[in-house]
């Protein structure tokens, strides 16, 4: 399994996210590579399918799916309701899928 955390420098929200994503990976003993992707300019952003930062994606799926239809791709700040960081909920959900995929 491939997860990438993306991110634009200066987000406050990159390093706890990665942080999560570890941590669930480690918790559902699934074997993954997990990279982050630095996304520099609203260019890269349509290039990696970026909602901004940070954002979570498993085999190149969007963690949320509520977004993975959407083609709004922005070089910003990413909320998830009140919060910068996503849900760990969603995470495992979307590792998950891909697991049983």
């Amino acid at each position: 399994m491939k997860i990438e955390v993306l991110y634009f420098e200066g987000c406050p929200n990159s390093t706890p996210t990665l942080e999560m994503v570890k941590q669930v990976v480690s918790e559902l003993g699934v074997d993954a590579a997990i990279t982050t992707v630095e996304v520099n300019d609203p260019d890269q952003a349509r290039l990696h399918r970026f909602f901004g930062s940070p954002s979570v994606q498993i085999n190149g799926i969007d963690a949320d799916p509520a977004v993975r239809a959407r083609t709004d791709y922005a070089y910003g700040c990413r909320m998830y309701g009140s919060t910068g960081t996503p849900p760990r909920q969603m995470i495992e959900a979307a590792i998950r899928e891909q697991v049983s995929s």
